[in-house]
């Protein structure tokens, strides 16, 4: 595939000097090796890397699925040079501890990586994350000799991780996973039960698939609490460190969709009773250590959606430059050559919505981000604040972006008309990439039940609280701005909305108990993830005020010029859609709780 634009470096600048202020992040000593020199030039290898290794085989990876073979999963041979490069650049060991040969990386820049190879080609960057995800795990719980045994490999790129959860009988439900650990004198546990929908659960891309996998102990407490985490590889290194079977068995290989260029497995584990696994940190406490993973992974969700639909963006931002088509109501001569389609104020209308939609939600992403670099940096109170206000966002960054990249992409395709349909461009590719990511690490109704159930309850309502202070330190900052303050006036209405409703909510919660209380909970979601898009776009819009205020170049200019029309854009068409929200959700209708399931009958 020729090269093309599938993100904006101005951008991601933009955001992490100008709105982030990463540079300041290394005035803290765990952080204080880096500067923005190295910041630049890593972001200028991680652009190359996702230009010549990822970017040219996003269509042939979609048009040559992973195939079973011999019992093995066959995945497309760019595979093996992506991990490869990405162990030895250094790139899955970016984020982590100088201890364990980590970059030491902040998330936040992690993140902008993560988000450009990501948004090059979606389902080569999985590969290298999920096991970076696996590996942090086994270095925050697990004993030394699993670190020493499994972690070096992984972070070069020559074991696969992967996060085993998911069993027939329990989706999301893993209170209910079956998957057991019978216990032996030999330090290890024999595992038996069967997974599915493992991404990249096996594959010959690497010399081995290392699984951070749920399993009960024979005996274990029923429920969540008897839920404990193992090691499982497919292939376990014996005494003199030669790898030999693990009984780990792929019994199929998914068809999907779309992200097809990374497989999704079931697997049968422990059928010949001969596979090993090895406990991770204490028994019965794996579900609290899987959430680590599970918490970041639904901020990579997040941070993938949002790189496709940047991607389907500017697929679809260059052919309306490119692509003539009739003339501007104005223009009655017939004569006339017709017009670039970005010329018609519809199609502006369809370029600002994704426009506003991938720089909103990426924005949201980085300030999640840069709230977990601070609480690894700070201690005490400052600490705990942080994590609250990690915690609270981390439901809305992974499904606003997601469900709204899905909106954006298919405005995309709809800018290409007839051509966006036919496989000659890749929006069609796009809109079946991006349809996973609602679904995938907690569907969007678990979101909703998540930050309305649990984090704005939490601490008796202190992560609220919080994020309402963050949100209310930016809207008496733009107030001072004669430009803003209109703006700054309709967000401040939207949180004392977010307020009024979040309260009678959980009044309800109290009055007719908890079935009422979120029944519409995935509408609170979208409420509160509009409100939390529009304050990041208030965010960037001080930034850009201002230097347009200091009359920068006119490159620049043009830059910060998009950059407020964008966030004009978001408060006139977005943020309004909060007001039908709101009525439904102060509704007394039930009608969602009355319905009975024998009511669907024909």
């Amino acid at each position: 595939m020729a090269a093309a634009k599938f993100m904006s470096e101005r951008n991601l600048k933009f955001l992490l000097y100008e709105v982030y202020d990463l540079s300041s992040l290394t005035r803290h000593s765990y952080y204080g090796t880096h500067n923005q020199k190295v910041f630049d030039m890593v972001l200028d290898a991680a652009i190359k890397l996702a230009k010549d290794l990822m970017w040219p085989t996003l269509m042939e990876m979609d048009h040559e699925p992973p195939e079973m073979s011999d019992g093995s999963v066959k995945v497309h041979p760019s595979v093996s040079g992506i991990m490869r490069e990405c162990g030895e650049g250094g790139w899955i060991a970016s984020g982590f501890p100088i201890e364990f040969e980590g970059e030491q990386f902040p998330v936040l820049f992690c993140s902008v990586c993560r988000f450009i190879f990501s948004a090059a080609n979606y389902s080569a960057a999985v590969y290298p994350d999920l096991t970076a995800g696996a590996a942090r795990l086994i270095t925050s719980f697990g004993s030394k000799d699993l670190v020493e045994t499994y972690v070096p490999n992984m972070l070069g790129g020559k074991w696969q991780g992967t996060m085993a959860l998911t069993e027939p009988q329990a989706g999301s439900s893993l209170a209910d996973i079956t998957t057991t650990a019978y216990p032996t004198e030999h330090g290890y546990y024999m595992i038996k039960g069967q997974k599915i929908f493992i991404s990249a659960g096996d594959h010959d891309g690497v010399e081995n698939v290392t699984h951070l996998m749920l399993a009960k102990i024979q005996g274990a407490p029923p429920g969540a609490k008897g839920i404990s985490l193992f090691v499982v590889p497919k292939l376990r290194p014996d005494e003199t460190g030669q790898l030999e079977s693990n009984d780990v068995i792929v019994s199929q290989v998914y068809h999907k969709l779309g992200y097809r260029g990374a497989p999704i497995t079931e697997l049968s584990i422990g059928d010949k009773d001969d596979c090993r696994g090895y406990l991770v940190g204490e028994p019965h406490k794996g579900l609290s250590y899987m959430f680590q993973m599970m918490n970041e992974s639904r901020i990579g969700v997040g941070i993938g959606a949002a790189a496709i639909a940047s991607a389907a963006y500017y697929a679809s931002l260059d052919y309306a430059r490119q692509r003539p088509q009739g003339r501007l109501p104005a223009q009655k001569d017939i004569s006339m050559p017709q017009v670039p389609i970005i010329q018609h104020a519809d199609v502006k209308r369809m370029l600002l919505f994704q426009r506003a939609i991938v720089e909103g939600s990426l924005a949201l992403l980085l300030q999640s981000s840069r709230y977990a670099d601070l609480e690894q940096v700070s201690t005490g109170d400052e600490k705990e604040k942080y994590a609250l206000l990690l915690d609270i966002l981390t439901p809305v960054a992974k499904s606003y972006p997601s469900e709204m990249g899905i909106l954006s992409v298919s405005q995309g395709l709809q800018c290409l008309g007839g051509y966006g349909y036919c496989e000659d461009f890749p929006l069609g590719q796009y809109y079946r990439d991006v349809r996973i990511h609602p679904i995938h690490e907690g569907t969007t109704g678990i979101q909703g039940l998540d930050l309305l159930g649990r984090k704005v309850m939490m601490k008796n309502g202190r992560a609220f609280s919080l994020y309402l202070e963050e949100v209310q330190s930016t809207i008496d900052t733009a107030a001072a701005i004669d430009g803003l303050a209109p703006f700054s006036d309709k967000l401040a209405d939207a949180l004392h909305e977010l307020e009024e409703v979040t309260g009678h909510l959980k009044s309800l919660a109290g009055k007719d108990g908890p079935e009422v209380f979120l029944a519409d909970a995935t509408l609170y979601l979208e409420f509160f993830g509009i409100i939390a898009i529009a304050w990041q776009w208030l965010v960037q819009a001080i930034v850009a005020y201002k230097a347009l205020e200091n009359n920068t170049k006119k490159k620049d200019q043009q830059f910060y010029q998009g950059k407020m029309l964008t966030f004009r854009y978001f408060y006139s068409y977005e943020l309004p859609k909060i007001y039908g929200l709101i009525k439904r959700l102060m509704d007394p209708d039930r009608v969602t709780v009355e319905m009975q399931a024998e009511f669907f009958n024909d």
